[in-house]
């Protein structure tokens, strides 16, 4: 995202804030999930109409008639909260149209994990999208299906709903759903790994994705997020990947960062000694 989009999406969550705080303590919370609702859905009315994007995102129309538009499309069929962030976002110039779009998905994202934070479950949220990620990638089948172009992105919608039915938060689910919509060619887990790392930024942790032969107990698990806190000063959620390949051991990433002290790494390394 260049320079341009970067301060169009801090001027558009700063008008995010301003809405959802302007509120009442009390409705905060519901303000936040339907603001975050109300603009996935948009983005999907844009998604659909390409002219319309094109018209929102035109860097030559004056701001006014952009914004002016929007509110004439879906002025009463979102929320006010939702239609001032939309209004404000059609009125920055914008690098690419594509990145009004994304960052409507972004905020949207955002607001629902307020949402989540507001009721003490960002945590179970994390976790839940983090796991839906493992368990796609352990299903090669479901993984194609959710992966496949000449699916349609409702049929996707609906085939993952009724997989999390009763089984994932209303944050957690609707996260999902939405992403699963809109992989633009990102494979279905790593969609849900990136819901899962903004849902552990929105508690600004970092998180260590931890490759092992068998699962971790919850004691190891403890114990590696705080040896790994005490590393990288923050706080570091730990999500443990298992991978019967390694043999032994642990890799552990952090970001950029991977540390490879699995049995298969060693062996890999002595090989490349010897080579």
């Amino acid at each position: 995202m260049y320079a341009a989009s970067r301060e169009a999406l801090t001027q558009t969550r700063a008008a995010l804030s301003s809405a959802v705080d302007a509120v009442s303590p009390g409705a905060a919370t519901a303000t936040a999930a339907q603001t975050g609702t109300d603009l996935f859905s948009v983005v999907d009315t844009l998604d659909d109409s390409r002219g319309l994007a094109a018209a929102v995102s035109d860097a030559s129309a004056p701001a006014a008639a952009r914004s002016g538009l929007a509110e004439q499309i879906f002025g009463g069929k979102i929320s006010a909260e939702a239609l001032a962030v939309l209004t404000t976002a059609v009125a920055q110039d914008w690098s690419a149209p594509r990145d009004l779009l994304d960052s409507l998905v972004l905020l949207g994202r955002e607001s629902l994990l307020k949402a989540a934070a507001d009721q003490n479950q960002l945590d179970t949220v994390e976790d839940e999208l983090f796991r839906l990620g493992r368990i796609v990638a352990g299903n090669p089948e479901l993984e194609q299906t959710l992966s496949d172009r000449a699916t349609t992105p409702r049929r996707k919608k609906e085939l993952l709903t009724s997989l999390l039915y009763g089984k994932a938060t209303a944050v957690g689910e609707a996260l999902a759903v939405q992403a699963v919509g809109r992989l633009r060619g990102t494979a279905p887990a790593d969609a849900f790994d990136a819901l899962s790392n903004l849902a552990a930024a929105q508690r600004e942790n970092l998180v260590a994705k931890v490759t092992s032969v068998s699962a971790l107990s919850t004691q190891q698990a403890d114990r590696l997020a705080t040896t790994l806190t005490r590393m990288y000063g923050k706080p570091v959620t730990v999500h443990n990947e298992v991978d019967p390949e390694l043999l032994g051991g642990l890799v552990v990433r952090v970001g950029d960062e991977v540390v490879d002290g699995s049995a298969a790494g060693r062996l890999a390394a002595l090989r490349r000694g010897l080579a």
